[in-house]
């Protein structure tokens, strides 16, 4: 339900809003999926800690586990406020989103590119399938997101001036 005084965005910046936070929301299942692989966190953390005992690694991952669902929540809520913040005409909010857009599409396209050319292999990086169907999935929809924000139709919504409450 729409406030009073306050107008809607325009469908397209709304349709942005959800991609980012759908984004968001791909992102973290694809963190949950490598949180999920305990085996590959306790083989990484017997390789930067070999004196560990077998004990001192279960609680390191699970202390890594639980502070990635953390960071990862966080970072859910991060891209729902900016795309929030962006759907009301915020434009410091689309700048943003727009840096953070192009950083994980740059990141993404270098990914699949290193997986395609053999490189990752070459330096026995682990890229596993579902890591780059997660990438391909959040590529596209940053790019989509990308692309609606900053459709000369739209442009006025992150122009408009906004309502200033007045002292009483």
């Amino acid at each position: 339900m729409a406030r009073p005084g306050v107008t809607p965005p325009p469908r397209l910046v709304d349709i942005a809003r959800w991609l980012w936070i759908g984004s968001a929301v791909v992102g973290l299942g694809r963190f949950l999926v490598q949180l999920a692989d305990r085996e590959m966190l306790i083989g990484e953390l017997r390789k930067q800690q070999p004196t560990l005992s077998q004990d001192e690694l279960d609680a390191a991952a699970s202390g890594g586990v639980m502070f990635g669902l953390l960071l990862g929540g966080l970072l859910v809520l991060v891209y729902a406020l900016l795309a929030n913040r962006m759907a009301q005409g915020r434009n410091w909010a689309r700048i943003v989103l727009t840096v953070f857009g192009a950083a994980g599409v740059f990141f993404g396209v270098v990914r699949l590119v290193a997986v395609a050319s053999g490189l990752a292999a070459a330096f026995q990086l682990a890229i596993r399938p579902e890591d780059v169907v997660f990438g391909v999935i959040t590529m596209v929809l940053d790019c989509v997101a990308l692309v609606l924000m900053y459709l000369p139709s739209v442009s006025s919504h992150f122009t408009a001036p906004r309502h200033k409450l007045q002292p009483s």
